[in-house]
Parts: structure tokens; sequence; C-alpha cells
């Protein structure tokens, strides 16, 4: 099972790296995984879902977990494997 880490929380456009990719630069891909639970950076007793996508710019792919924490606020994962 993959271990996932917080690269951190962004309003819904607002620019964040994410493996150096800004996801909201790119069409979102779900990848062929289950959502998963995993703890808000801020407050790590509350869980949230998050879905598990894949960005590529041409000549790098990305994945990672996001899920809306709360009204337009994401939160943004990637794998430590």
């Amino acid at each position: 099972m993959a271990s996932w880490k917080s690269v951190g929380i962004a309003i819904e456009g607002q620019p964040i790296q994410v493996n150096g990719l800004n996801p909201w630069q790119y069409e979102w891909r779900a990848a062929s995984c289950s959502d998963i639970e995993l703890p808000h950076p801020s407050y790590p007793d509350q869980l949230h879902r998050m879905s598990v996508y894949e960005i590529s710019s041409g000549t790098k792919t990305v994945i990672f977990a996001a899920g809306e924490l709360s009204a337009n606020a994401w939160g943004f994962y990637v794998s430590d494997d």
C-alpha cells in the first residue's frame, strides 16, 4: 500500500506545485486505483476521501491524490513510493 505525503492546500485555481507541475493547468485523468482516505494537513485527526489522478505535460507525468477539504480549498498529496 502506498504511503502519501501532503504537498499543500490551495484554493481552487491557485497555483501549487505537485512534483513540478501545477495541476490546474492540466486535464486530470482518474488513475487506475480506488479513492483513499488521507489526513487533513493541518488537522491530522480529520480524514478526507481523496481521488487519485494523473496529469501529463507531454514530457512528465505526475500521479497525485486530491480532494476538496472545504469549500474551494483543495488538499494535494503525492506518494512516497
